[in-house]
């Protein structure tokens, strides 16, 4: 996350616009926070023991390993949780984001542009493009329409009937 990311969050209106999901980009904040919290802890830890007496120091220090490394293992697991629940519930936001209407025309041009683009990519990833794809149909000159503007997912055929009604 770089200084122009978080202008944009604390600065922006993005911190008061409930259409754009905020928390997975905090994730990092919160783990950075968390390191230097048990570094302070460490610290302050260290010399407290060591204030008291020599020998309170050395035990102060064997609890900065144990403890510290079973902080920071659980820290680093709390974080990673919250990045997988983000990642696995991220079907349910871009069903958000689609069933959102779009604010302006630009917005509208924007979106169809990123449509094209990931049908580009994902058209580009594949080994050998198909024949529907570069010959549109006999005795037809014109290329194969894409749809660009948002849709409602495709219809789904129903299933063959049982039985010969």
């Amino acid at each position: 996350m770089t200084t122009e990311d978080l202008k944009k969050i604390f600065l922006g209106p993005t911190l008061f616009r409930l259409d754009a999901i905020l928390a997975p980009r905090l994730v990092p904040i919160l783990y950075f926070t968390g390191l230097a919290a048990l570094l302070l802890w460490a610290v302050t830890h260290l010399f407290a023991t060591f204030g008291r007496n020599f020998g309170d120091g050395l035990w102060g220090l064997l609890e900065i390993v144990v403890f510290g490394l079973l902080w920071l293992i659980v820290l680093r697991i709390a974080c990673e949780v919250l990045l997988v629940f983000f990642k696995a519930h991220e079907a349910a936001v871009r069903a958000v984001d689609l069933s959102r209407m779009p604010a302006s025309l630009l917005e509208e041009v924007r979106d169809a542009i990123s449509d094209i683009a990931d049908e580009e990519d994902v058209q580009s990833s594949r080994a050998a493009p198909t024949a529907v794809e570069t010959a549109p149909g006999p005795g037809s000159n014109r290329p194969k329409v894409k749809r660009t503007a948002r849709r409602s997912p495709p219809v789904k055929p129903a299933p063959p009937r049982k039985g010969g009604a």
